[in-house]
């Protein structure tokens, strides 16, 4: 593989339902992936699973971004707060279909807020549905807020950025309350909020509740995107050297 190859890495957006629906993609997500070493492109929520299927088996690597509130009652996890801000359904269902295909098939995947979330969910997580509520104490995580988090030693998350306590900066107001094997929590906050977490069985599968890609350029949090973009690579890498790897994959 040429030395200038760049790991093509996708990134799943917000839908925006209308007349006219349309996908956004935040371009912090896109410049901290060129940033990195990668390219990014959009992964809209259209087709069916062997769409998506497809989709993932052409890319090295997945972001499943920050975005609007689950539907609770759909997952089965409660009645839905009053506070939500619903992602769509069929978004929230395309989401949950891309996490599962990726954990399948170790694509390397880096979830962001919504997106820590929903890989937790997909696999047996809970969650706090708000956190003013849940956890009164744990202070004020919207509108962009700064706080440290203390990374657990001994994690791929801690190999990463190398420092704890970490600065961070949040935009939400839901959090996991526990996550099932085999996830694990690798980063914590105020009062037991669950700011990090990561699954050992999988080359490069990592959730983080903050949002990395609205810290100033040259920071640790650039690092996170480098591990992706650097596991998407090796993950290119070896499909190029044993093509059978891939089509078991599929």
């Amino acid at each position: 593989m040429s030395q200038a190859f760049r790991p093509l890495i996708a990134i799943n957006g917000c839908l925006a339902p209308g007349e006219c629906p349309k996908l956004e993609l935040r371009l912090p997500y896109a410049e901290a992936v060129l940033r990195a070493g990668g390219i990014p492109i959009a992964a809209p929520p259209v087709g069916g699973p062997d769409d998506l299927a497809q989709l993932l088996d052409r890319v090295d690597g997945l972001i499943l971004g920050g975005g609007d509130d689950f539907d609770t009652e759909r997952l089965g996890l409660g009645t839905t707060h009053e506070t939500a801000q619903l992602t769509p359904t069929e978004k929230q269902d395309w989401d949950f279909l891309l996490a599962r295909r990726a954990l399948e098939t170790d694509l390397p995947v880096l979830g962001i807020c919504y997106g820590m979330q929903l890989l937790g969910l997909a696999e047996g997580a809970r969650i706090h549905q708000h956190l003013p509520e849940d956890l009164p104490l744990a202070g004020e995580h919207r509108h962009n807020t700064v706080h440290p988090v203390q990374i657990e030693t001994g994690t791929k998350l801690a190999e990463l950025v190398g420092v704890s306590p970490l600065d961070v900066v949040s935009r939400h107001h839901q959090a996991l309350s526990g996550v099932t094997a085999p996830w694990r929590v690798s980063a914590h906050g105020s009062y037991g909020v669950i700011e990090a977490i990561e699954r050992d069985s999988h080359p490069f599968a990592l959730g983080v509740q903050w949002h990395p890609e609205l810290s100033p350029e040259g920071s640790l949090h650039d690092r996170l995107f480098r591990g992706l973009i650097e596991s998407a690579a090796f993950a290119a890498n070896q499909r190029q050297v044993d093509p059978r790897r891939a089509l078991s994959n599929s």
